[in-house]
This record gives structure tokens, sequence and C-alpha cells, in this order.
């Protein structure tokens, strides 16, 4: 059964695994991880680590920043995926939206993404959030799908730097919050 675990340092060889899938690229959303961190060291991945339980922390809202709560999607100590809530509404949070997430190839088509998006809309909802931005690339056909299916509305498709982007308002309300549960009638694939 996955879970969803703040980032630690204990999975660093299962992370650089999951990294590795993916390859080279910006396409790892959900994990926080710029251009310029370092990863592959064990100090470079606890500097990383703790970036994001700072970015997560109530003090880094204390300095004006928005706060960002990263969760890892892990099943028996393999790192599945990630996801990230942003909170606030800042020019980031406009351009990417206030949730992204991403799963490894090898765990796609599992119901991962759907039931991480659940959970993460009930963390915003506990933050007085009602709708959440969530932004796509306009051709990732399964995270559109994944994003409509929790009732997402989408606003409109933008040009970005990227590419072009759907752009959903996904109401907060209404997931069920059990493990194993991806809505109220699904429930996780396995494979």
């Amino acid at each position: 059964m996955p879970t969803l675990i703040a980032p630690t340092t204990r999975l660093h060889t299962a992370w650089l695994e999951a990294h590795d899938e993916w390859g080279p690229g910006p396409h790892e959303d959900g994990f926080g991880l710029r251009p310029y961190d370092e990863v592959r060291s064990p100090t470079g991945f606890a500097a990383w680590v703790a970036r994001l339980a700072d970015e997560s922390s109530q003090a880094w809202a204390e300095t004006g920043r928005a706060r960002c709560t990263y969760r890892w999607i892990v099943e028996d100590d393999r790192v599945l995926g990630g996801i990230a809530l942003r909170h606030g509404f800042d020019d980031f949070v406009r351009w990417a939206g206030h949730i992204g997430y991403g799963i490894r190839p090898s765990a796609r088509r599992r119901g991962l993404a759907t039931w991480a998006l659940s959970r993460m809309l009930g963390e915003a909802e506990k933050l007085g959030m009602d709708r959440v931005l969530i932004v796509c690339a306009a051709d990732n056909v399964a995270s559109a799908k994944t994003i409509e299916h929790r009732g997402g509305v989408l606003e409109r498709i933008v040009d970005t730097p990227l590419g072009p982007a759907r752009r959903y308002w996904v109401p907060t309300g209404d997931h069920d919050q059990r493990p194993g549960r991806c809505g109220r009638h699904e429930t996780l694939r396995r494979t």
C-alpha cells in the first residue's frame, strides 16, 4: 500500500533510482528539484531535503515567502513519485499551479496520481483553500484526465516558456482520505 511521506535522507538510494528512471529533463514535478540541486552525494542530497523541509515550515512563511508542502509517494521503501502543495498565490503559483506531481514511468497506470492528488486536495482544504490551480502540459493527456477526474474545470490553455499548458481549477472538498481510496468509489489499482 503506498503512503505519502515527507522527504527523507533515509531514501537517498531509492530516490536516485526513481530519478534515474525519469532520465534527464525538467519533468519530475512534485519534487521541488531545481537545476542547481546536487542530489547524488549524501551531503548534497541532505542539503536538498533540508531545503524542502525549510520551505514546508511555518518559519519559512514568517519570512514572507510562500510555503510548499512536499510529499513523496512511497511503497515498500521504493519512491514512486512526488507531489507538492504550494500555499498562497504568488507569481510562481500563477504560472505553475498550487499542486504539481509526477509518477515515475514504471509506476504509472496504477491510479497513484489520482490517489495522491486526492490526499493533497484534502490538505489544501485543511489550509482553508476551497479550490486550487493545477497546470499541466497541453499534450499530457494522462495528467489532464487525472485532474478532470478530481473535478478539475479547464480555465484555458496558455502559452508558457515550456510550451502550451492547460490551467484547471479543482475544488478541494469531498475527497476520500482513506488509504487506498482515490475517490468515493474507486480503489487504487495494483500492478
